[in-house]
């Protein structure tokens, strides 16, 4: 039998707001356990929570960016459930005034094809905080920092049918909510979390099969191992007889398999009812134009400019406007040096590459936007070759200064005196016959790869220095002629 996945998913993303959604308490990671949870956070009695006005505008600015309907008026609820976790019994979440509606994003798949996935809807909620089970041999401890911190629970459609359009879609959640500021979106953190809701079918078939949710999944890697091994559980389950149960399962990296956790709540498990605390949200269209008005270019908007302004392909776009950090950087070199296409090359290139292996990210950067512009600047006005444009900033990224401050302490200014070229052209033709002999034997359309050999020597007795259209010019005068 052929069978066909359905996944939805459930994204949870902290919001970037310096105190939590409903106290004064600090949202900073790492703080020591406990340090960062007031009275609110604890649930002592008779305090009252109060409402972070930031959390709201964050949820307004995406519910902005994914198209989707801002609520007037949203509502509060409590979430009824007891965890070691949840100091208060119940959670404060939203269920049936939710304050982001019906929205959607695109996706593009591996064939290059666009998919549109619908969201559901976008709530506020507080997260608990967590349970510590490694150093306390049998026992496990309680950490209340996390407590109260605000999130964004983003719930998607059915939509999706592999693993990998899964995975496509959380990154475009991703790139979204770090572009337009309201979450860091570390995952390593916990501040970008995924919970997958999959199930199986048989192909061709309407009514939905029975689902399990794949819980607090913390990588991208880690989503589409889950969600494949969950596949293949469930089909073979099925066709070895059995069926499908609801429940929430984890899944186990170190093992890749998922086990499950606990049957399936429905929501009339929670008792959801309105929390008598907290009023109902009512914002109105001048507050979303005040909160939206400071929105960055989207993602896809940027790469469409980047192709039309920049003449860049659309692999080279979509790598450039990955993050809005990258994108900016690109775009502060391409307008100095004045050359996009070489700003793109060594961006996604020699940049990339030092980053990597340093384990930075782009704004950590030793050699900031503006001292590679000044860098391109010199290849532009052919002060330097490319190659040594390499040493140059090697020499940057080991904080020897700027490129003209390098340039200058090391002697690496290109040499463009026509008499210094032809020297130098004049000997390698001396010391070559045998290869001047086949070159000039060669077809003309064999010529163009054979002068490569000859450009390289020229470098070589030039240590770099020559400026090879000039070496090129002159080597294709005398071995013409």
């Amino acid at each position: 039998m052929q069978w066909e996945t359905v996944i939805g998913l459930e994204i949870h993303t902290q919001l970037a707001t310096e105190s939590k959604i409903f106290s004064g308490s600090s949202t900073a990671f790492g703080a020591e356990p406990n340090t960062q949870a007031n009275l609110v956070d604890l649930a002592m009695p008779g305090v009252l929570p109060v409402l972070n006005r930031r959390a709201v505008e964050f949820a307004v600015r995406f519910g902005r960016a994914i198209d989707a309907e801002v609520a007037e008026r949203s509502v509060f609820e409590r979430k009824n459930y007891f965890y070691p976790d949840l100091p208060k019994g119940y959670q404060i979440s939203q269920a049936e005034l939710p304050i982001v509606g019906r929205g959607r994003v695109e996706i593009v798949l591996e064939d290059g094809s666009v998919k549109t996935v619908g969201v559901t809807r976008a709530h506020l909620e507080e997260d608990a905080g967590k349970s510590l089970h490694e150093d306390y041999h049998g026992m496990t401890g309680i950490d209340l920092n996390r407590a109260g911190t605000p999130l964004l629970e983003i719930v998607s459609e059915p939509d999706m049918r592999s693993a990998r359009e899964a995975v496509a879609y959380a990154r475009k959640i991703h790139q979204i909510v770090t572009y337009i500021g309201i979450s860091d979106g570390n995952m390593q953190e916990g501040s970008f979390r995924c919970d997958a809701n999959v199930s199986v079918r048989p192909l061709g078939e309407e009514k939905l099969g029975t689902r399990t949710e794949l819980k607090n999944i913390n990588s991208f890697r880690f989503l589409e191992r889950a969600i494949n091994y969950e596949i293949q559980r469930q089909i073979d389950l099925i066709e070895d007889g059995g069926r499908v149960i609801q429940e929430t399962r984890l899944y186990d990296a170190e093992r890749d398999e998922t086990r499950s956790m606990r049957s399936k709540e429905e929501a009339n498990d929670y008792r959801y009812f309105p929390d008598p605390d907290l009023l109902p949200v009512v914002i109105d269209a001048a507050f979303i134009e005040a909160v939206t008005a400071d929105m960055p270019e989207l993602p896809d908007a940027r790469r469409a400019r980047f192709q039309e302004q920049y003449g860049l392909s659309a692999t080279d776009a979509a790598i450039l406007t990955a993050t809005r950090a990258t994108a900016d950087y690109f775009e502060t070199v391409a307008e100095a040096c004045g050359d996009a296409r070489m700003a793109a090359n060594w961006v996604m290139g020699e940049l990339a590459a030092a980053l990597n292996k340093a384990g930075l990210a782009i704004a950590r950067s030793p050699v900031d936007a503006q001292a590679l512009a000044g860098l391109l600047a010199r290849i532009v006005d052919k002060t330097i070759s490319g190659k040594i444009a390499k040493q140059v900033f090697e020499a940057m990224w080991a904080g020897e200064g700027s490129a003209d401050e390098v340039i200058e302490a090391r002697g690496l200014k290109q040499v463009t005196d026509t008499g210094a070229l032809a020297g130098w052209v004049d000997e390698v033709i001396a010391d070559n016959p045998q290869q001047v002999e086949n070159y000039r034997a060669a077809e003309p359309d064999k010529r163009k790869k054979m002068i490569g050999f000859f450009v390289g020597q020229v470098m070589k007795k030039s240590q770099g220095k020559a400026n090879p259209q000039q070496v090129n010019e002159l080597l294709r005068a005398k071995l013409d002629t």
